[in-house]
């Protein structure tokens, strides 16, 4: 029995799409009997014609992944995807070195640990990337006899 027009009626009345639309197949000749929305309706009264329930797609692995991904898990190779520099830029590099070395200098300059001519000279090797780190700049600075006498640093 064809039903389509039942079908694109009952769509309409329970607001989906015809592919949502669950006809009893047991009831197919009643069901065909139903010309008009008020006999729809009726039918879905009585439990002849319902709505399927809406497919979604399911968030359990995502959730899974992410509650792991939290733990530390999946951070191996296997998982990186583009070079180690638009992993972490190179520019993200330098800020990171630059920024320490800049606030040390500023606080040795600030503390009076460093003359004027001093500060000038290591701001400006730090710019050039002559320091790798806080600690080889103080290294740097000690060789050199850079501090003054009586700092504690």
């Amino acid at each position: 029995m064809n039903l389509e027009v039942q079908r694109r009626i009952a769509s309409e009345v329970l607001e989906c799409g015809l592919n949502r639309v669950w006809m009893d197949s047991s009831k197919a000749e009643e069901i065909g009997m139903a010309i008009t929305r008020e006999d729809i309706r009726n039918l879905v009264d009585k439990g002849l014609i319902k709505k399927r329930q809406e497919e979604g797609v399911s968030r359990h692995r995502a959730r899974k992944r992410h509650i792991q991904k939290k733990k530390g898990r999946r951070r191996g190779h296997g998982t990186f995807k583009g070079p180690k520099f638009s992993r972490y830029p190179k520019k993200r590099r330098w800020i990171d070195t630059i920024r320490p070395l800049r606030r040390e200098l500023k606080e040795l300059y600030g503390n009076d640990n460093i003359t004027t001519e001093v500060y000038r000279k290591l701001y400006g090797m730090a710019t050039g990337g002559a320091f790798r780190s806080v600690e080889y700049m103080k290294t740097y600075m000690a060789d050199h006899d850079m501090v003054k006498e009586g700092s504690n640093k």
